[in-house]
């Protein structure tokens, strides 16, 4: 498959910042959702920071004349005034970029941009005390935000002590930071495998659900997976237009499949509670599912089969956590 192109990677950040899901963003770049998936999880979901050139640095239009000023045997001061430089400025890119004699403008700009291009070193790689602290408490299942208001109040006069909770979500998700294990992301309370963006926000809006029951509803009970029964789906699609229902029992993991013909509510839930009766009614007791229009209809499914059903708040959660 062809590699993805600038503008392409450009629509698929803004997307996916904007709320957007896996599934919707596949479709608008008519890619695999697995592509698009890999393309996002390489920073965590976090999207790279583009870079820039600094307005201090020189230009390749001002290295162009500085190679036209050597050509003409032009001093550096003389060349530095025709710039409104420094001499000092023109002195040190001239000595760092082959001298005198072997000055060329195109390749001391892609010197300096490869030069620039290290990576600023993260702060919890120069900092082994607060990387002990801080991984401490996510074992503890403390949330980033706690960690970074408790390390406020117990080093309020060591700086270097203190991180705030993005940072900490960053060199989580950001795994080329190497400064905490990928193991701890299991100790988040989101379990997401990539992060989302605080200004993500649900385009369709939860109106396109009517009557649904968020997943801040769902008894403390389901949460801590003590008791089977409770289930978490959704729709993945395939190719020529096939489709899959998930559905993963948070306890033990048991994962059934049911294929579907089309993605209509009706084909779904006629499904859903064909699949429902393949279990006794004590292992199937809830079903958490995103908000996709395929489980419009869950009043009907509810009825069915007497099962709860809650939603999550992004569009596409669990298609790759589960």
């Amino acid at each position: 498959m062809a590699r993805f192109t600038n503008q392409q990677k450009t629509q698929m950040w803004e997307r996916w910042q904007n709320g957007g899901s896996l599934r919707e963003i596949s479709r608008q770049l008519e890619r695999q959702p697995s592509s698009i998936f890999k393309q996002l999880s390489r920073t965590g979901g976090i999207r790279p920071t583009e870079r820039s050139r600094s307005p201090r640095a020189l230009s390749l239009e001002e290295r162009e004349l500085i190679s036209r000023g050597l050509a003409r045997a032009q001093s550096l001061r003389a060349i530095a005034r025709e710039l409104n430089r420094a001499p000092s400025t023109v002195s040190r890119e001239v000595a760092r970029n082959g001298g005198l004699a072997h000055y060329r403008a195109t390749a001391a700009d892609s010197a300096t941009w490869r030069r620039a291009k290290r990576p600023k070193e993260c702060k919890l790689a120069r900092e082994p005390k607060l990387t002990r602290l801080i991984a401490g408490k996510l074992k503890q299942y403390w949330s980033p935000q706690q960690i970074a208001g408790w390390l406020k109040r117990h080093y309020p006069d060591d700086e270097n002590l203190h991180m705030s909770h993005e940072s900490i979500y960053k060199t989580l998700y950001i795994q080329t930071r190497g400064a905490l294990k990928k193991e701890l992301l299991e100790n988040l309370r989101s379990k997401r495998v990539m992060r989302r963006s605080k200004t993500a926000s649900l385009k369709t809006g939860p109106g396109r659900i009517v009557d649904a029951v968020p997943i801040s509803e769902r008894p403390p009970s389901i949460e801590d997976r003590a008791i089977p029964g409770h289930w978490e789906g959704d729709l993945i699609a395939g190719t020529n237009n096939s489709y899959i229902a998930t559905l993963v029992e948070r306890k033990t993991r048991y994962v059934m499949l049911a294929k579907v013909k089309d993605k209509t509510t009706k084909t779904v839930i006629d499904a859903l509670i064909k699949q429902s009766k393949k279990l006794p009614a004590e292992l199937y007791k809830s079903l958490t599912w995103d908000r996709g229009s395929e489980l419009a209809g869950h009043k009907r499914f509810t009825i069915a089969t007497n099962v709860e059903v809650y939603f999550w708040k992004n569009l596409g959660h669990t298609a790759f956590v589960i």
